[in-house]
Order: structure tokens, then sequence, then C-alpha cells
């Protein structure tokens, strides 16, 4: 397996030491010198070179996992395999919507968006120089989501995107065809897994959340994992959390 290694939250550069990957894994590591301007063209310029890694690896024969600081990444990850020809769903597990637009966010964070940029929202804005086509909303299924901003609990009320919890996830509920396994590890209780930077507390357990990864991973249509390790940069683990669970979830 490749592990497709994206140092970044956002635009901002972090430490390689914050992401302690598992040996034994050819790494490919993405890192650029961003332009000036927005956001957007800061993120595009990233996530071409993201997607060119991942259709590669696609094209031939892997199932790579793209390893980053937060969710945007499944941008570049998804522009991939639709560059190799693959037509894939997704399964978001986060214990957020990420379902936000920039006229109903508060905070105006960008890594609210991403779920809802897929599904189609103001392609002019990434997806377009991306390359990216919007997938049908009823081909993605948003595991958890137990922290949800009222626009957003507003929008998945009307939407098409399927919802369930981590413990209920099974074969049935899966959108049809290859997939995108994207975990935002914040979706675990956040009493499990210290220094997240948006920390939910009453979630699933780690061994919930890897399990129900493996579920989805045993169906053999999984065509890339994205890992988003959401937790804030610099901060130690001295029991090795972060590395166990990264360690389990690139089996």
């Amino acid at each position: 397996m490749t592990i497709i290694f994206v140092p970044y939250h956002l635009d901002e550069r972090l430490p390689d030491h914050d992401f302690p990957l598992p040996e034994g894994h050819a790494v490919r590591t993405v890192t650029e010198q961003l332009p000036g301007g927005d956001v957007w063209s800061r993120l595009g310029h990233l996530y071409e070179p993201v997607a060119r890694q991942v259709a590669q690896c696609v094209q031939g024969g892997e199932t790579p996992t793209v390893v980053s600081g937060d969710c945007t990444v499944s941008l570049g990850t998804m522009a991939g395999l639709q560059q190799a020809g693959v037509d894939a769903g997704i399964v978001w597990f986060d214990a957020h919507g990420d379902v936000q637009t920039l006229e109903t966010t508060a905070s105006g964070y960008v890594g609210g968006m991403p779920l809802r940029i897929l599904v189609g929202y103001r392609p002019e804005l990434i997806s377009q120089r991306l390359g990216l086509r919007p997938l049908a909303e009823d081909r993605a299924l948003l595991v958890d989501a137990r922290d949800l901003d009222p626009p957003e609990a507003d929008y998945l009320a009307t939407s098409a995107v399927r919802r369930c919890g981590v413990d209920e996830l099974d074969e049935a509920m899966l959108p049809p065809g290859p997939l995108v396994l994207h975990l935002d590890l914040d979706v675990i209780d956040a009493a499990e897994l210290p220094d997240l930077r948006f920390p939910v507390r009453g979630g699933p357990t780690t061994a919930g959340v890897v399990a129900a990864a493996r579920r989805v991973r045993a169906t053999g249509r999984v065509a890339a994992v994205d890992l988003a390790c959401t937790w804030h940069s610099g901060r130690p683990d001295p029991d090795g959390v972060r590395a166990r669970l990264l360690a389990e979830l690139t089996v």
C-alpha cells in the first residue's frame, strides 16, 4: 500500500512529526511552494499534485491512503480517482457535517465545507481547477456527524445525502460501486483522542471506528482512503495513541 502524505492543515505546512506514519509502507510526500492569492487558489495548487499521485497509484493497481491534517484534501483524492477513470461514491466519517457554505458559515472555516463541495457546491471555487465532477448526493454516506450547525442540519434534512451511526454501519447502507473511505479522526470521542482541533465528546470509541472502517474495507470496493489527522500541531503523543490509530487504519 502507498501512503500519499500531505502534511498540511488547509494551506498551512505542518511538521512531518505531527503525523506518526506506520513503517513498512511506501510514502509519497506532497509539498508545494504555495502561491499568493486566496485560500482556494492555494489549495488548488496543492491538490493538483495530490490528484496526480492518487491517479498514478490507482492506475498502477494500488489503493492509496492519503494522510493529511484536514478534510479538504478529499477534493484532490476524488479528483485523482476521476482522472483514473474511477467513478466513486464516498463514506464520510466525521464528528461534523462538513456541509457548510460560504453563505452559511459563521466562522468562515473552509475545512467545514468539503463534503458540500464534493456534491456540487460552487464548482468555480476549486472543483473546476481540479477537474472534479460533482458527486450525486445519494452517493454520499455521512457517518456520525453528531455536531451539526443549524444550517447544516437544515441542508441535510432536505438533501439526498444519507446518514448513519458508526455502530450501525453495514454493507447494505453503502453507496453502490467504488468508494472513497474518508475518516476525519475527530469522529472518535474526544475523551479517547486528545488535542483535537474541534473535539466533540459523546462519540464512538476508537475500537468502534476502526471496526466500522474495516467493515467498509472488507467489501473490496474501497478505491482510496483519506485520513484527516485533525489534531493540533506540535502536541506530544506520549502514549502513542495517534501512532497506534494510524497503524490500525493503514493495514
